[in-house]
């Protein structure tokens, strides 16, 4: 079996962070998102993964590089546009061959991994399963009716949803979805969708299955996502503090301080992660928080909120909150006169100032 990621996105939802970095590159709980699902795949017993990549291909290829360190065989895949799940699909046919495989989407984190799905998969030798969840707003969604645990129909984001399933982004199949995406014809978006492949396996009466999950997943395509995802996982951290904490400081409850970070006259309350070479100086980490590599804090309060690395806050006078900042971003106050605020902001972003 082998496994296919998706990571082909422009990331507009993220913008203007996507403007200089793959969404699928951005660090939740200090680590980038796409790591979860390589990640998941190798602990199923998946080490043959291919990567779907597009514009951002350089990046993905020097983060992720071959895999041979994680003892696995990475191989990329050139989409030359995001033209659908289910092109995506298509056009990784020669490396598929005609093995079954896990298709995860690289925005996408699962709590616990996908190893049950693959073992049931591969125990009952369905055509297809995928992977459900109550969600509150299906209509953003892909929405599925079952009949048992068997799919009778599926809906691409419905202005009408007949029920609260929605697929999350992990779906298995067999070589029987060549057929079907080289079967359907683009949507009314002009892409190929894999709720049209999967649909076109149900009328052709293949076995699609379901399972519906029990813990948390997250599609980390929004900042309030992207957050979410990472007080869920920053929550599962062991305290571990390998770098320096001075005694005039206080940490508490699950913290990692990382191996040549400086913690300095601060409060860090977990859960938190301080990364390598980080300085906290004079400063409030609240709860929630991921401080990545070479980023300095000095005399700040920030808390359920990303930083990226490199990035330097000081002598801010309010707290910080919610916020996903990006990499080598300064923020401080200006001592010119007469006072003012300076801005430097790429598109779509927003700001706030109070």
């Amino acid at each position: 079996m082998k496994g296919l990621i998706l990571s082909g996105g422009k990331g507009t939802r993220l913008r203007p962070l996507t403007h200089t970095q793959a969404k699928q590159l951005v660090p939740v709980a200090n680590k980038p998102i796409i790591f979860y699902g390589i990640e998941a795949l190798a602990e199923a017993g998946i080490k043959d993964i291919g990567i779907v990549v597009g514009d951002t291909k350089a990046e993905i290829r020097r983060a992720v590089g071959n895999g041979a360190d994680r003892g696995l065989k990475i191989t990329y895949i050139d989409q030359d546009a995001p033209l659908g799940l289910a092109h995506a699909v298509k056009i990784s046919q020669d490396y598929l061959k005609n093995d079954s495989f896990v298709m995860y989407l690289g925005d996408n984190i699962i709590f616990g991994g996908v190893r049950n799905f693959v073992k049931k998969f591969r125990k009952e030798k369905p055509n297809s399963q995928i992977l459900l969840a109550h969600v509150p707003n299906p209509s953003e969604f892909g929405v599925a009716q079952l009949a048992g645990d068997r799919v009778v129909r599926l809906d691409e984001k419905p202005k009408r949803p007949k029920s609260d399933l929605a697929l999350v982004g992990v779906y298995l199949f067999d070589r029987s979805v060549f057929e079907a995406v080289n079967a359907i014809k683009p949507s009314k978006r002009n892409e190929l969708e894999i709720t049209d492949a999967i649909q076109y396996l149900i009328e052709k009466k293949y076995n699609v299955q379901s399972h519906i999950i029990d813990g948390w997943w997250k599609d980390t395509g929004k900042l309030e996502d992207i957050l979410e995802a990472n007080r869920m996982i920053l929550d599962g951290l062991a305290a571990n503090i390998r770098g320096k904490v001075d005694k005039k400081s206080k940490v508490e409850f699950k913290v990692v301080v990382e191996r040549g970070a400086q913690v300095v006259n601060s409060v860090i309350r977990g859960p938190a992660i301080i990364g390598k070479g980080a300085r906290v100086i004079d400063s409030y980490v609240g709860p929630f928080t991921s401080i990545e590599h070479g980023v300095c804090l000095e005399k700040v309060e920030i808390e359920h909120s990303i930083v990226l690395e490199n990035s330097t806050i000081k002598n801010i006078g309010k707290r910080i909150s919610d916020s996903l900042i990006g990499r080598n971003v300064c923020i401080e106050p200006s001592n010119g006169r007469p006072e003012s605020y300076q801005f430097m902001v790429g598109d779509n972003s927003s700001v706030m100032v109070y």
